[in-house]
């Protein structure tokens, strides 16, 4: 005979989500492919955005940690 499955078990094994490992990968990601596709765009318009993205990563991750808690 098979023990029964504890569901809330294997719903504790879950973890949640890191956004701002996950944004600061897609930002990456999209900034890689826009130097690869167009490379004639400026290191000095690319640093911002970069910048701007990785701080608005941040700031969504402060949210979720706040909104979680």
């Amino acid at each position: 005979m098979r023990p029964e499955v504890d569901r809330t078990t294997e719903r504790g094994r879950r973890h949640r989500t890191d956004w701002m490992a996950l944004l600061s990968g897609v930002l990456f990601i999209a900034v890689g492919v826009v130097l690869i596709s167009r490379p004639d765009i400026e290191p000095v318009v690319m640093i911002p955005v970069v910048l701007c993205g990785l701080g608005f990563a941040g700031l969504v991750a402060i949210l979720v940690r706040a909104v979680r808690r």
